[in-house]
């Protein structure tokens, strides 16, 4: 098994002890290995470290974990680097969703002008993080996890020369969801999923081996009560594609605004006023002489960033297996283009993770996605080197921006509010 070195950018967070958990949980594949926790809050950190030491001595798990509040310190010689950050906190993602809300557009982490700034916070983050991979591990695998994954993907891809490889559990969850709404049972749902990170379609979706979508417009026309059940199962149906639940904010964008300001809070108030409890349940445990983690007072759950180390374990184990992820196309999906980031079934083993060719997308889904692919270019781009104008035409490209008015006044007020998180040119 991989005997291997991994930092874990972001380890003092909320998800971090449900992340280590999946660690020890698949330690027999890690035998040996080190994981250095790295954070900027000390508290937290110190929290996490003992806490996953404590997890990992309870399941006899060889792990040896570390942490540290230097960045450089925790890469160094690092053969994987697992990054789940995000430069704001929570208090920043609630200006994300509250502010477009306020002026009638979507607010969402990866979604519209939401997931622009956060992907702007975030990849100002990850240029400096790459030019210490560059500096001190540059045979260091990249596996993202903080988002926007697909536009900090293709903005390393572009800018560097660090192998990036970014990761969601979505392409998995979303056909089971579908299913689940359906009455379905989850676990008999096969359905490749293409296209970006939070954008993909199923190409082709089998159920106990027999085709679904045929299964989905029986139930549809029998008659489906709940509203948003119906909805998503009947754009499978018309497009005659499993989507992603992302979907929702285009195809039924005004429905989904009116629930957004029906709604008293935003998605990170409520996440917000959870913390508190989940730092409780952490301390809690760190006391406890066999620490278990509750999935309804852990963040996320209690198995967290669980495809990320099902990934690391193919690749640092050269296993060949087939896991959903984001790379660069290569010519692999070929309704987009060569150099765009995308999402989709990839094989993993020592040699790189390989996006598997053959794959279209269905042809009335085209259009969207590939404006979103544009979307996710300029982003990147803007983000990593661009000027406040380039930012702004970025926004502007978004599908759920479409007034210039909108998109100067929106950025405007955004980068005030993350001033501090953003670089002087994009102010």
């Amino acid at each position: 098994m991989a005997r291997v070195k991994i930092a874990y950018i972001g380890g003092g967070s909320t998800r971090a002890p449900g992340t280590v958990a999946s660690f020890i949980r698949q330690a027999a594949s890690f035998e040996g290995s080190e994981i250095v926790l790295h954070d900027l809050d000390p508290e937290r950190l110190t929290l996490v470290r003992d806490l996953s030491r404590r997890m990992a001595a309870a399941q006899d798990a060889d792990l040896t974990i570390t942490a540290t509040l230097d960045r450089r310190a925790a890469l160094t010689d690092c053969d994987g680097v697992l990054s789940s950050y995000r430069p704001g906190g929570f208090e920043a993602r609630v200006l994300d969703e509250r502010l477009p809300l306020n002026r009638g557009l979507i607010g969402q982490e990866t979604q519209g002008a939401g997931g622009f700034f956060m992907a702007l916070r975030a990849i100002h983050v990850a240029r400096g993080l790459v030019e210490d991979m560059a500096a001190v591990c540059p045979r260091a695998t990249l596996f993202n996890y903080t988002n926007p994954v697909n536009i900090v993907a293709q903005a390393v891809a572009d800018h560097s020369d660090v192998p990036v490889v970014s990761l969601c559990e979505g392409p998995i969850q979303f056909p089971r969801e579908i299913a689940e709404l359906a009455g379905l049972d989850p676990g008999l749902v096969q359905a490749p999923m293409l296209g970006l990170n939070h954008a993909c379609w199923s190409d082709g979706a089998l159920y106990g081996g027999q085709p679904m979508l045929p299964l989905l417009r029986k139930r549809l026309e029998a008659g489906i009560d709940d509203e948003w059940a119906r909805r998503w199962i009947a754009l499978a149906v018309q497009m005659d594609s499993l989507p992603a639940s992302y979907m929702k904010y285009y195809y039924f964008e005004a429905e989904m605004l009116a629930e957004l300001r029906a709604k008293g809070t935003t998605r990170a108030e409520d996440i917000l006023a959870d913390v508190p409890s989940y730092w409780a349940h952490y301390r809690e445990q760190l006391d406890s002489q066999a620490p278990t983690l509750e999935p309804g007072l852990s963040r996320g759950g209690i198995f967290e960033l669980e495809v990320a180390v099902d990934v690391m374990d193919s690749f640092f184990n050269d296993l060949g297996e087939v896991w959903p992820t984001n790379v660069v196309n290569r010519g692999a999906l070929a309704d987009l283009p060569d150099s765009l980031v995308v999402e989709g079934p990839c094989l993993v083993s020592l040699s790189g993770v390989r996006p598997i060719a053959g794959h279209r997308l269905p042809p009335p889904v085209r259009g969207l996605v590939g404006a979103l692919g544009e979307y996710q270019q300029l982003a990147a781009n803007a983000a990593w080197e661009g000027t406040r104008q380039e930012a702004v035409q970025a926004l502007l490209s978004n599908p759920l921006v479409r007034s210039l008015e909108q998109a100067q006044g929106l950025y405007a007020e955004l980068a005030h509010a993350h001033r501090d998180w953003l670089p002087e040119r994009l102010w």
